[in-house]
């Protein structure tokens, strides 16, 4: 009887590491974060957490977050889908173009969007003829927090695409179904779950961003300022508790929301799967 070897080392070798990793990695980091803010009391933590100033903030920082993310699933599967099923001039090239947010710095690219909608940039100056502002207002944070956000939806939504069988489309289609039948029977069960994937990345990421941001928001108190924003004011004080407390706010929103997200697209696909 042969004995079946693995590449990769056996079960209890891989979760140790695994649990090692990502120990030093995340856990370790985040739980400084309790510790420091387990100094301060009760009132303390109230107050530097849920000041009002603080409360506008994270409406900001979640809404523009959101916001994004939809727009971000939107165009990110019309992207995945154009890239997948037909063929044009200069495709690599544009294929490539979608992971530019994630090698680009985000102070760099702050300044760029802030430089192109401005009032005398050249969607600036255009969105202002017909009423519309687009830096330093929400309008700006949001689209800073697409143009980051793009890649998590089409590159969690390409690969679906690409293994997508065409026969069962197309059989679909000698079936009798409609354009929108073969959708929404075939092609909409296989994207929902990269889908809220991609969406959960965006949204996650969205509301962390500072880098490209901290530029286009303007930082107005009770207008456009985002919780990152303040936390790196406060540690620029030297308050590193209050910095702290409303890390941890943001931190444990942040993961019942990813939880809450995680938790539809179980539901999602057990149901289709049914």
């Amino acid at each position: 009887m042969t004995r079946k070897t693995s590449v990769i080392p056996g079960f209890k070798i891989t979760l140790g590491i695994t649990i090692a990793y990502l120990s030093i990695i995340i856990l370790i980091p985040l739980s400084t974060i309790f510790f420091k803010t387990a100094g301060m009391g009760v009132k303390e933590f109230l107050a530097a957490a849920f000041d009002r100033r603080v409360l506008h903030a994270y409406g900001v920082s979640f809404f523009c977050a959101f916001t994004a993310a939809l727009i971000n699933v939107i165009f990110g599967v019309i992207i995945a889908w154009v890239i997948v099923r037909y063929e044009f001039p200069f495709k690599r090239l544009i294929d490539g173009m979608i992971d530019l947010p994630f090698a680009l710095p985000t102070s760099v690219a702050g300044i760029a969007l802030t430089t192109l909608f401005s009032e005398n940039g050249w969607l600036g100056s255009i969105l202002l003829k017909v009423g519309i502002k687009g830096s330093y207002t929400l309008l700006g944070i949001t689209i800073a927090l697409v143009f980051i956000g793009i890649p998590f939806v089409t590159r969690s939504v390409q690969p679906v695409l690409e293994e997508l069988d065409k026969g069962v489309e197309e059989a679909s289609l000698m079936l009798g179904a409609s354009g929108f039948q073969k959708f929404r029977k075939v092609i909409l069960p296989e994207l929902l779950s990269p889908v809220l994937t991609g969406f959960s990345l965006a949204f996650a990421r969205g509301i962390g961003e500072y880098g490209s941001v901290v530029f286009i928001s303007g930082n107005k108190p009770m207008k456009t300022e985002i919780a990152p924003l303040l936390i790196m004011s406060k540690l620029e004080q030297f308050d590193y508790e209050g910095a702290t407390a409303i890390a941890i706010v943001m931190l444990l929103v942040s993961f019942l929301m990813l939880l809450f997200m995680n938790l539809i697209r179980i539901k999602t696909n057990r149901f289709l799967k049914a």
